[in-house]
């Protein structure tokens, strides 16, 4: 799953450590590999990684050209919000998290005590992940970030994570032969980047190691304090299903939008179960299948799940799945037909989007928050309904534009 979200959906996971260029000894991606290799010795060492953990972990080390056309050859990812979430939240991982949870009943309560951060969202991700730590990956994480770092499509992300790495195994948290993971180099079930890792991981324990691989205490509540620093509040909601009214302001629908609860049910806006109580908690209106799909409330808490991963069908069935294994009923349909594009399609949209002015970034088929964005303009534009969706109308008329 985290490949998918490398690949395709940068959040802050993937910007919480920058590569900076100051280092005399940085190596320069490319060219002879044994000569790269030397020369990232050396960064290390300037970095102060210990010349052991730099000869355990790097000595015979090659390149591995499968790594490298797994990067290139990621596929676009496309799934609506219900192809994607009808896969996902199965029968199976809502019995398992809901099994686990009472297992580790007394772990979540002290992890919740400590960080904030209920049960059903922390096995959602631990669901999501890696189906609870049964597909942790089989790659050597540190040959896969070696490739990656001396490949030059993303050595500026993948080399400050091979440093990190060093640096967990430096700090005793892993020995090189237990750095096995996903052929990007996350590690463990919750499929931590070794940055975050090296930053966020927490000795739950007590053993004296924080073990992301291994230890189900310290991963869960590393996790949690990755959540909380990602600006998780305690005993706030996360995400509500709602029904919206066909006269809904649809403009307003967005991320970046905030209303209280009482300003959404003066639109019309209701609870799809239960009561939305009219008061002052902000919250902004999601449609991640545009007006005629499901609607959420997306409460500041959403804000974490965004920083975990930044895509918006990730992110909101990450949440859906822990209001379900928080009690929810599944999700609704939506109140009609939503015609999903292909990847094609999209493409073609954002560059007729980008021929008119708007900024969506790269053409690359994916309907990421930028193209979302642009969409929206467009939208307002034209005088169609401002639901960030794409759509074959929309595509005709963009097309049209002058």
């Amino acid at each position: 799953m985290r490949q998918w979200r490398m690949g395709l959906a940068t959040g802050a996971t993937l910007l919480s450590v920058v590569f900076t260029a100051g280092s005399a000894f940085a190596a320069q991606c490319g060219g002879n590999f044994e000569r790269w290799l030397a020369d990232f010795k050396q960064e290390a060492a300037s970095k102060g990684i210990s010349a052991t953990t730099i000869s355990s972990a790097l000595s015979g080390m090659t390149f591995d050209p499968g790594v490298v056309s797994r990067d290139r050859g990621q596929g676009v990812f496309q799934q609506s919000f219900l192809q994607f979430s009808d896969r996902m939240v199965s029968s199976y991982r809502l019995q398992q998290g809901a099994r686990l949870i009472k297992t580790h009943e007394a772990l979540f309560a002290r992890i919740e005590k400590q960080f904030g951060v209920p049960a059903p969202v922390l096995v959602a991700f631990w669901a999501l992940e890696s189906d609870f730590g049964s597909n942790n990956g089989k790659y050597s994480v540190l040959r896969a970030l070696v490739t990656l770092s001396y490949d030059c499509r993303r050595p500026d992300f993948f080399r400050p994570q091979l440093i990190d790495a060093l640096r967990i195994i430096d700090r005793g948290d892993q020995k090189v032969s237990e750095m096995v993971g996903d052929w990007a180099g996350e590690l463990g079930p919750m499929q931590f980047t070794p940055s975050d890792y090296f930053k966020y991981a927490v000795d739950f324990d007590g053993d004296g190691r924080r073990d992301l691989v291994k230890s189900v205490p310290d991963t869960l509540a590393t996790s949690a304090n990755f959540l909380m620093n990602l600006g998780w509040k305690r005993g706030e909601p996360w995400l509500q299903e709602v029904r919206v009214p066909s006269n809904m302001p649809w403009d307003q629908a967005d991320l970046s939008i905030q209303h209280p609860r009482s300003q959404w049910v003066k639109w019309g806006v209701a609870a799809a179960h239960g009561q939305l109580p009219s008061d002052n908690l902000p919250a902004s209106l999601i449609l991640p299948m545009g007006r005629f799909g499901p609607a959420f409330l997306a409460y500041n808490n959403f804000k974490a799940y965004l920083g975990w991963n930044s895509a918006l069908v990730y992110s909101t069935t990450a949440a859906y799945l822990a209001t379900r294994l928080n009690g929810a009923p599944p999700v609704g349909r939506g109140s009609g037909t939503v015609q999903v594009l292909d990847s094609r399609q999209i493409m073609e949209l954002q560059q007729h989007l980008t021929r008119n002015g708007y900024q969506i970034g790269k053409s690359d088929g994916k309907l990421g928050l930028a193209t979302r964005a642009a969409i929206k303009a467009a939208q307002i534009k034209l005088g169609l309904p401002a639901d960030s969706y794409p759509s074959i109308e929309l595509i005709e008329r963009v097309r049209a534009m002058r």
